[in-house]
């Protein structure tokens, strides 16, 4: 099961930073690290950086809808960003929950839309601090995986994203026993879904992953990658994210 470290650039870059996703895709040509990698920039520059990257790296989307096609002002279809040169797109991260009020049916309809695209769909699940606190974890992601992965899913059309969400952005890290705890539980629910395909999608972990961490987290059991948010606007730090794969092989 080959790693994906992932990028979510979220509402940052202009033009001027393409430059950081040129850096990125010449290093990856160099240094052949032992990982896939994508980038998601926003969708103003999606089509750019395709181009720049010339298949050397992944790019991706931060969202989709449902629709092929519609009267969606401000929306975008899979098929556009597959149009664009994206190969995958983020659908569920928890700032499309909380702020966009996606619920788990609304993921599962734009997963089953990015699959219609040929799209690669990273599912993002996680728990918010009270949930956690309350013991429910491992339930809440449960519920999450059973309804917004596709029930045909497989290994090749999805990954998942797990993302404690009081850790995005915060600095704060969960232990490694909880991040290892999490994933396993994760697996046995796809493996519940998806039968002998829940074995082998990749499970990423994300939520405030950096160059400093990324190696204790990439070696942890069942932690198939990372979804990298504001250390993937550098090249540098985002370098030291893929790289730290080959660290642990």
């Amino acid at each position: 099961m080959r790693p994906l470290i992932v990028g979510n650039w979220k509402m940052n870059g202009r033009s001027g930073q393409l430059g950081e996703i040129e850096a990125v895709s010449r290093s990856v040509t160099a240094s052949r690290p032992s990982a896939d990698v994508l980038v998601c920039p926003p969708s103003t520059l999606m089509e750019r950086a395709a181009r720049i990257v010339a298949g050397r790296i992944g790019i991706g989307g931060q969202d989709c809808h449902a629709q092929t096609d519609g009267p969606f002002t401000g929306d975008v279809s899979a098929e556009m960003l597959k149009d664009a040169g994206a190969s995958a797109v983020i659908v569920g991260h928890s700032e499309r929950r909380q702020h966009h009020g996606e619920t788990d049916a609304m993921v599962l309809a734009k997963a089953t839309a990015a699959r219609r695209a040929a799209l690669l769909a990273i599912i993002c699940i996680g728990e918010t601090t009270s949930q956690r606190d309350d013991g429910k974890a491992q339930f809440v992601c449960g519920e999450q995986i059973e309804r917004s992965v596709p029930q045909d899913a497989t290994s090749s059309s999805v990954v998942i994203g797990y993302e404690p969400l009081w850790a995005i952005g915060s600095g704060h890290m969960p232990s490694s026993d909880e991040i290892s705890d999490m994933h396993a539980h994760i697996r046995r629910c796809l493996a519940d879904r998806l039968g002998g395909q829940g074995n082998e999608v990749r499970i990423l972990y994300g939520g405030s992953v950096e160059p400093s961490n990324a190696r204790d987290i990439l070696a942890l059991p069942e932690v198939g990658g990372a979804l990298v948010g504001g250390a993937s606007l550098k090249a540098a730090d985002f370098e030291a994210i893929f790289r730290a794969v080959s660290a642990t092989a």
